[in-house]
């Protein structure tokens, strides 16, 4: 059993809670849909939900299993949950809540950092999963340095730079302690990035330069109404920027020169949690003729963030039982848009991740 504890419970968060239950549902041996069936051998039907933070009052002193259909969440209901015996415990606001979602969120300001340490020793958690929303650097900090006092393993799943902390802070202190650490900023199952990285790497094997390229997203759930501030965007576009940029030969020209955008773009409510990217890259070829692509890709934002989490909880779970703390390289190059250690392509870093679960 992997016991796991979630910071922020809103739309990615139930669409994990209720597809774990789904695939319990559908029988042990049932695998449709996943990455990767088993990992050191977990199932996903081994993950267990044991303390779950918020700050929204709708949720707060909830059960998990009703909380996750309470506004604004707005993932729709694909299996029937039955209570799981866990309580919404208030998280530390801090900067979790851009002022321009204060009456969407409806925060709380009864919990402590203090709190939550004690929750997630007393929970027995082996791991918390961190999916606050995008901007929240202070709180995933905070989340981050709960996990080490309480002696667990954690999953960024946000752009905040912790696995892959400049600084050098986190990842020392996750690998002093022996405790797994993966991220950060997740890619989806078949994102928007994982999909862009595909089409520049394929113009790098094929030895065409790209000249220009950007991505352009449109969503609509509370992830996207709180990235229409900018200011909550700089981590985001970094994450976003460098995936892509890692998987070229020209990056740092690409990068200096301006000819490269990649992020959010607006907020269309009537997308609920259906996230439409726009991708263009363009290049030269053979005698420096062009070489264009322009294509489109529609996902359910919030699946397609799910299928990869259930598959990193039980790799840093793995970690965990074998004794190997710190940063999981192999683990977040093929999971994650910003890890510490980028590889050349997505095919280079499932490889990484095979011999990782293969030791």
């Amino acid at each position: 059993m992997i016991k796991i504890a979630i910071a922020g419970l809103g739309n990615c968060a139930s669409m994990l809670v209720q597809g774990i239950e789904y695939y319990r549902k559908m029988g042990e041996n049932y695998f449709d849909g996943l990455i990767t069936p088993i990992i050191g051998g977990y199932k996903v039907t081994d993950i267990k939900v044991v303390a779950a933070f918020d700050v929204s009052v709708n949720k707060i002193g909830k059960d998990v299993a009703e909380a996750i259909f309470e506004k604004p969440n707005i993932t729709p209901r694909i299996v029937e949950m039955d209570k799981l015996g866990v309580e919404v415990s208030p998280g530390p606001v801090l900067d979790g809540v851009a002022p321009h979602m204060m009456n969407v969120f409806n925060p709380s300001s009864e919990g402590k950092i203090e709190s939550v340490v004690d929750e997630l020793k007393s929970s027995g958690a082996d791991l918390l999963v961190n999916m606050l929303p995008v901007g929240s650097e202070m709180a995933s900090r905070a989340y981050a340095r709960a996990s080490l006092e309480a002696r667990i393993g954690f999953v960024n799943a946000i752009p905040v730079f912790i696995a892959s902390d400049p600084t050098g802070e986190f990842p020392r202190r996750f690998r002093e302690l022996g405790l797994p650490i993966a991220g950060d900023d997740v890619k989806g199952q078949v994102g928007a990035t994982i999909f862009h990285r595909a089409i520049t790497s394929l113009f790098r094997l094929r030895g065409v330069k790209v000249e220009e390229t950007y991505q352009l997203n449109v969503g609509g759930n509370t992830d996207f109404l709180n990235m229409k501030t900018e200011e909550r965007l700089h981590s985001k576009r970094i994450s976003k920027t460098k995936a892509v940029t890692s998987t070229l030969d020209n990056e740092q020209e690409i990068e200096t020169q301006g000819r490269i955008r990649i992020g959010p773009s607006d907020y269309v409510p009537f997308l609920g949690n259906t996230k439409v990217a726009y991708i263009y890259v363009n290049g030269s070829g053979f005698a420096g003729r062009p070489v264009k692509v322009e294509a489109t890709l529609e996902v359910d934002d919030k699946a397609n963030c799910a299928s990869v989490l259930v598959d990193v909880i039980r790799a840093v779970k793995l970690a965990k039982d074998r004794g190997i703390g710190g940063p999981l390289n192999e683990v977040s190059a093929f999971y994650f848009k910003h890890p510490p250690k980028q590889a050349k392509d997505d095919e280079e870093a499932y490889l990484w991740f095979k011999k990782f679960i293969e030791m």
